[in-house]
């Protein structure tokens, strides 16, 4: 009888087809699935959300078997995946990580993990975005995440999700256990306290500019990602589209309704 839970899997990131964390995604994949393609970025695109290329042609290098380098972000390589290279054998499910560093809280609005995630839950195909939390200037526990992977993968895929979703997965920055709990998570807030920009000079003496997130620590509640991953455990977040502030919008309609335009006096 066989283990594997799919005929066919396909696997992005945003940290580059040649990222460590992609290699340990795709050993987890093979244990997982009869087939495994690679469709990822030739360079680091992390921090490019969902964004699509409209403006620019895309370039696809084959690098092997099966396994594709797009010059391009994480939806543009779900995208050219789905509707051209397996196009006449679709994947069962989209797998994209595992990213070096978190994503938690606010940060998944500007994940390329997370982007192709939902670009591929957009595509309806089954997608679950994968990090694996580290604290600099430590090593990251790559070998927490190539222990776990496959069982949380497995066990993921094997349950029935409602439409128009997709799953956030953060592995902790903790030693593999057996005994580590995977826990259904909301998001909260995270970690990110806003973005710090440096001004500097290049050996021209002309300005540039380098972003970078700054995170402190942030209350976020017990049944939060954050939480369970500070706690040790592998936090699922189910993710979708809809980004309305309900509490804001009810707000609005009364403070609307409640109002007076001259012409009402």
């Amino acid at each position: 009888m066989s283990d594997f839970i799919c005929d066919r899997v396909l696997l992005t990131n945003d940290d580059g087809i040649d990222a460590p964390g992609i290699k340990v995604l795709e050993e987890a994949a093979r244990s997982l699935a009869r087939e495994v393609w690679v469709v990822a970025p030739e360079n680091d695109q992390s921090g490019v959300s969902h964004s699509v290329s409209l403006h620019d042609p895309l370039r696809v290098s084959a690098k092997g078997s099966q396994r594709f380098g797009v010059r391009g972000t994480p939806g543009d390589c779900v995208v050219i995946a789905i509707e051209d290279l397996m196009k006449d054998h679709l994947p069962n499910l989209i797998l994209s990580g595992i990213n070096r560093g978190s994503n938690l809280g606010v940060e998944t609005v500007f994940s390329g993990t997370v982007g192709a995630a939902m670009a591929g839950m957009l595509l309806g195909i089954k997608s679950i975005a994968l990090s694996q939390v580290y604290t600099s200037p430590n090593p990251v526990r790559w070998e927490t995440s190539s222990a776990l992977a496959p069982q949380v993968i497995r066990q993921l895929a094997a349950m029935e999700w409602p439409e128009g979703c997709c799953l956030n997965v953060n592995f902790p920055d903790f030693p593999p256990a057996a005994d580590t709990p995977v826990v259904f998570t909301e998001q909260g807030p995270g970690l990110m306290d806003g973005l710090h920009v440096s001004k500097r000079a290049d050996l021209r003496n002309i300005d540039y500019y380098w972003l970078n997130v700054r995170r402190a620590p942030r209350y976020n509640p017990p049944d939060s990602e954050t939480a369970i991953v500070l706690k040790g455990g592998v936090s699922v977040t189910p993710l979708h589209f809809e980004r309305t502030n309900l509490k804001a919008l009810s707000f609005l309609r009364e403070r609307s309704s409640n109002s007076k335009t001259p012409s009402d006096s």
